[in-house]
């Protein structure tokens, strides 16, 4: 049986509702975070851009992959990397193909099961790293790809990763694409589809016929992009075969590395009933299901709030148990 934690967040009682809880952290001052950027050749020929907060090299290392459309400057990012430079510790936030403020250079973009490249940066990252811990992180689709990942690797993933963590994951990748295109959810996704047409865009411009740009203009769901862009490009026959194959709840029972799983039961993204049971996960998966906290927030305090209990959740998690 699973290990389940005692969900301890407590929202402040100003902070109403999942929508609130989810868009108030967008709001607040981010603190100061000094990266070093450091780009990576790959070897299809494109690249990855990484930023850094540079500590003592034997120091642990916190990966974070981004949500949808993020970057190092997210709210959460900034969060984490200010909580891990104050630890002592370093950090690196992987942006996803298109996400660091440059067009990537190959029609492909990223995607929410692309378990390939989390493999790839993180066994890269290990090489680098001599013996200091290495702890993967990922915040909503980047929470997702890397859960998909660790369940897919198994027991190999223990030599990689010495623990981990998926915050507000889309586990059930269905259940989210129709949560994003119902009711007041759809404010999110007009967010996120407004900067993902215009990346789409401009590939069209450079490669001419990738898909419909007719179709693309008209596109108004998450749905109907996965199924005109996200799909096709990544080797999907449509968003029903890419949601359904790329969802990282069915790997949950076969992940061997210490893994926390953090979602609150009000994410508009994610519905509360299908989250995973402790029956459905592993032994080595500690399930932390708080009733409240939205999408990536978990604000607490007087108002206006701070976002310092997630970073503080995550990191204690990691350092809970000598790698």
């Amino acid at each position: 049986m699973a290990t389940t934690s005692i969900p301890d967040y407590v929202p402040p009682r100003w902070l109403v509702g999942r929508h609130l809880q989810t868009l108030w952290p967008v709001f607040l001052p981010r603190p100061r975070v000094a990266y070093r950027r450091e780009r990576w050749e790959l070897p299809d020929g494109d690249f990855l851009d990484l930023d850094w907060i540079d500590g003592p090299a034997d120091a642990p290392l916190v990966a974070l992959f981004h949500g949808l459309e993020g970057s190092s400057h997210s709210h959460y990012a900034r969060a984490l990397m200010a909580a891990v430079k104050g630890r002592g510790w370093r950090g690196v936030v992987v942006h996803f193909r298109g996400c660091s403020g440059t067009p990537n250079r190959l029609p492909r973009a990223y995607f929410a099961g692309d378990s390939t490249e989390i493999g790839h940066i993180l066994g890269r990252l290990r090489e680098r790293n001599g013996s200091a811990p290495l702890f993967a992180t990922g915040v909503s689709l980047g929470g997702n790809a890397l859960l998909k990942w660790l369940g897919e690797q198994g027991d190999s993933a223990t030599e990689i990763v010495a623990r981990a963590a998926g915050i507000s994951a889309p586990l059930d990748l269905a259940a989210a694409g129709a949560a994003l295109d119902e009711g007041f959810t759809r404010i999110y996704t007009a967010r996120f589809l407004k900067t993902l047409k215009s990346k789409a865009m401009e590939k069209l411009e450079r490669f001419p016929g990738l898909y419909d740009g007719e179709k693309l203009a008209a596109v108004r769901t998450i749905r109907a992009y996965d199924d005109l862009v996200t799909a096709p490009l990544h080797g999907y026959k449509d968003a029903d075969d890419y949601w359904r194959r790329c969802a990282s709840k069915p790997f949950l029972a076969q992940i061997r590395v210490p893994t926390l799983v953090l979602n609150a039961r009000n994410d508009p993204f994610m519905p509360a009933h299908v989250l995973p049971r402790a029956d459905e996960v592993s032994d080595d998966v500690t399930l932390d299901l708080p009733d409240q906290g939205g999408h990536v927030g978990f604000v607490t305090g007087p108002f206006p709030g701070n976002p310092n209990w997630l970073p503080k959740r995550v990191l204690d998690f990691l350092s809970a148990t000598p790698p």
